[in-house]
């Protein structure tokens, strides 16, 4: 599995995530006590080479760079890349000797980054787990043996039905990569921090949570269908399987559209392959019991039968989905200064949906058959510790498995300036040194950040040494009536002065506003945060 997507991930130039882009790919190849090096700038981009041993450049360099050094002189390049909208952070690439014929870079100017990688294992996984969420769905689930009988009694038994499950495969990549060519790569990277964007997204996951509980039914025309089913049985080959998975796809996106929804909303501002790759997950899971079932028809009789208990699983997927759409306002809220959503409402909300959870399952516990009622309990139980763990935060608890979702907590014996000239004017006032944080109300990993490092109880004693001036690079609002919102003033601020376009990103200055340190990355290390202080 791991390397069929590694396959699929090198199909398409990659366009980091929305924390990191890495438009530049560095190589290297020996002759003699030679090497020649060349970098392959991504197209609408240009780099510029800050620094390299005794060589200084000035130029830029649109599509490609390449120079033969002496080994002897060989030293690490420090670089960064621009394009018409932002500048990535100063990078250093370093020659490694492999062999004759290939190097490889030893540094963040890896073409793909583990940040990235990590990132679209994660949205593969969710993919996964989406894909068996849809299999318990009423509108799934009856389709498994109708569809595997149909294909035993037609006689292309196990050849067919693979066939059928790989035709989900492609059916729903398609769609992951129909969203990133629609949007394109810059727009999908914006979406996780436009706040009329995460508002739309707010709404969808809210009528797809009212879907769930029953409310109406999203489905697409039966005529189209029927128009599929027709067309599937009168062609022959693997186009008539093709039509018939496209046929399941229109039948059971009532049940299928939230979670897919959900599923590409949340890959949307991860990088360029983030919705094919949650697609890829998601269909394969979905497509498993048709070739499983297939394979091994005897499993049909053992199979639970269609029934209550998918409209139980239905209501469950609701009120996850109702609390996932609060990440959505939550940051929309936030970037506007609306006030509507604090996060002790959004904590009293998430604890609402899962106790409902727990509570809903409980109704008519009595009723069910024994089976049930141990899976039902497998779900109550942690539904009601996990709304337990969450009830301290309402008093001040960092409760850091909601981190990424939930809006930032203000961290105690910490003076904050959201202001760089305020900050700057009292850091020369004091005589302390200042640490800038550019962060965004939609950066993820900004909030794991704030949670597992600088709610640290020591990196909270070194920070008492600065001054911490923190700035939006996504506010909305306009302060000073100029015209410019905050976030913007903010975004430019970081481009022009450290040529940088990455949050969470951290820099040191001196009272005077002279940097004193290279700026830090994401990490979730507190020691590592530690170690980068100077003061």
């Amino acid at each position: 599995m791991r390397k069929l997507l590694s396959i699929l991930l090198s199909l398409l130039p990659l366009m980091a995530s929305a924390q990191m882009v890495q438009p530049v790919k560095w190589s290297g190849t020996e002759f003699g006590d030679s090497v020649r090096i060349r970098a392959v700038v991504e197209p609408g981009w240009h780099m510029s080479i800050i620094e390299m041993g005794d060589f200084v450049f000035t130029q830029e360099f649109k599509d490609s760079f390449e120079m033969t050094v002496a080994k002897a002189d060989l030293t690490p390049i420090r670089y960064n890349a621009c394009d018409d909208q932002m500048c990535t952070a100063p990078e250093i690439w370093e020659y490694a000797s492999l062999s004759a014929e290939s190097a490889s870079p030893l540094s963040e100017a890896s073409s793909l980054s583990s940040d990235t990688e990590r990132s679209l294992w994660l949205i593969f996984v969710l993919g996964l787990l989406g894909g068996l969420l849809a299999i318990f769905t009423p509108c799934v689930w009856p389709i498994i043996p109708m569809t595997v009988s149909f294909f035993l009694k037609k006689g292309g038994g196990l050849r067919d039905a693979v066939l059928y499950g790989l035709s989900i495969v492609i059916l729903y990549v398609g769609l992951g990569l129909l969203v990133t060519a629609l949007f394109g790569a810059s727009a999908l990277n914006e979406m996780s921090t436009n706040a009329v964007v995460n508002i739309v997204f707010f709404l969808i996951l809210v009528i797809f949570a009212l879907s769930f509980f029953g409310l109406f039914e999203i489905t697409l025309p039966d005529s189209w269908s029927t128009a599929l089913d027709s067309k599937a049985r009168s062609t022959g080959g693997f186009l008539s399987i093709l039509l018939m998975a496209f046929t399941l796809v229109i039948v059971s996106f009532s049940c299928t559209g939230p979670i897919i929804g959900t599923l590409l909303v949340e890959a949307a501002g991860k990088s360029l392959l983030a919705p094919a790759i949650g697609m890829l997950g998601f269909a394969i899971a979905l497509a498993l019991p048709f070739s499983l079932f297939a394979m091994f028809p005897q499993w049909l009789k053992q199979a639970p039968k269609s029934g209550d208990w998918m409209t139980s699983f239905k209501v469950v997927l609701a009120f996850l989905e109702l609390a996932l759409s609060l990440k959505f306002l939550s940051v929309a809220d936030l970037a506007y200064g609306w006030g509507i959503l604090p996060r002790w409402l959004f904590l009293v909300i998430w604890i609402a949906c899962f106790l409902g959870i727990g509570i809903y399952l409980l109704w008519n516990f009595r009723k069910v058959t024994l089976t049930r009622k141990i899976i039902r309990l497998i779900v109550i139980i942690p539904s009601f510790a996990f709304a337990g763990y969450l009830v301290p935060g309402l008093w001040g608890a960092p409760v850091k498995a909601v981190s990424a979702f939930a809006p930032p907590m203000e961290i105690e014996g910490r003076e904050v300036f959201h202001d760089y000239e305020e900050g700057l004017a009292y850091a020369r006032q004091t005589g302390k040194p200042i640490i800038i944080d550019f962060t965004g109300y939609g950066c993820v990993n900004c909030r794991k950040m704030e949670a597992f490092v600088l709610d640290n109880d020591s990196v909270k004693a070194r920070l008492q040494n600065y001054v911490f001036i923190e700035l939006f690079v996504d506010d909305k609002q306009d302060r000073d009536g100029d015209g410019m919102s905050e976030g913007d003033e903010n975004s430019q601020h970081q481009r022009e002065k450290f040529s940088s376009n990455a949050q969470p990103f951290y820099v040191q200055l001196d009272p005077y506003g002279h940097q004193v340190a290279t700026p830090m990355a994401f990490t979730t290390d507190p020691l590592e945060f530690i170690n980068w202080l100077k003061y």
